[in-house]
């Protein structure tokens, strides 16, 4: 057997991202995290933390943080059922969960609001392109994600919550400059445009469903879809915006699309791991609800 006390040491250090934050989280002293986590090394014979600045699991010390997660969850199903039994226990489980960071900005925070009003449990999302979150999940660093990847992980059930619809936009003064004539290949390779990070595909695919082929375009990286939003009504460049983010930008002409009508829908499902867990269950129910106000309901 697995010594738990060890375990949920291991899983302090991890999350807190130092032996001093994980004796505080524990309410113990960091020589006893130290001491917890040394047994459980010399036990499993390897590894399990990278001592730095933060704290890393290594692989082995990853997949025990796995564990501890679903060991959570089902402690929570058991609390619920016989309080009695577990009513010494930590109330809170945390669901660590993948996201986009487009979805975090918009349909997103509202079920994570609601669910999180219900239940005990501490979300813990971490922000990767919504065509990479599959990965998290395939991995088991998270328990759930929102992803474009339609079919399920191993282990996992696929929900379909609609598709993020995006528009091609920029301000008046950067289409009067750099598309006098609308939209081209030749004017999209001299504009300059924004872009997420070097996974974010989104102009290329809008580039390739209105004009075929690829284009080799110049782009700023700004990791921020507010920042796009900012960056594009100065003018710094042109983007691919979630339209609910920027639909009272395009209203009052302060953006404009580059193709009005042209927009490009991204499927998004709900993947989540195939356990019994009621905590799992209300926060799909919850995201599926919010993605129903949140995104374009596909036929």
């Amino acid at each position: 057997m697995l010594d738990y006390s060890s375990l949920f040491a291991l899983a302090a250090v991890v999350k807190e991202g130092s032996f001093e934050r994980a004796a505080r989280a524990l309410h113990v002293t960091p020589s006893a995290v130290s001491q917890r986590i040394r047994l459980l090394e010399e036990r499993l014979g390897c590894a399990l933390v990278v001592r730095g600045q933060p704290c890393q699991a290594t692989e082995a010390g990853r997949r025990l943080c796995q564990h501890i997660d679903r060991v959570s969850l089902l402690e929570h199903e058991l609390q619920a059922e016989m309080p009695s039994f577990l009513q010494d226990e930590p109330s809170r489980v945390n669901l660590p969960l993948a996201v986009n960071a487009d979805s975090l900005a918009t349909w997103f925070m509202p079920a994570a609001v609601e669910f999180g009003k219900r239940e005990a449990a501490l979300l813990q999302i971490a922000v990767d392109d919504e065509g990479h979150t599959a990965e998290w999940l395939r991995s088991g660093q998270v328990l759930a994600a929102v992803t474009a990847t339609e079919a399920p992980a191993a282990g996992c059930n696929s929900v379909p919550l609609g598709a993020m619809r995006y528009v091609a936009a920029a301000s008046p003064a950067f289409v009067a400059r750099y598309f006098p004539r609308g939209a081209d290949t030749e004017s999209l390779s001299t504009a300059p445009s924004l872009m997420f990070n070097t996974k974010d595909e989104l102009q290329q695919r809008w580039v390739e469903q209105n004009f075929g082929g690829g284009v080799p375009m110049p782009r700023h990286t700004l990791p921020s879809p507010q920042a796009f939003v900012v960056a594009a009504i100065g003018g710094l460049g042109w983007a691919m915006h979630p339209q609910a983010l920027v639909q009272e930008h395009l209203d009052s002409g302060a953006l404009i699309e580059l193709k009005p009508g042209r927009p490009l829908d991204v499927p998004l499902y709900w993947q989540h791991a195939r356990m019994a867990s009621s905590l799992l269950r209300g926060l799909t129910q919850a995201v599926s609800l919010a993605a129903k106000d949140g995104l374009v309901q596909l036929e």
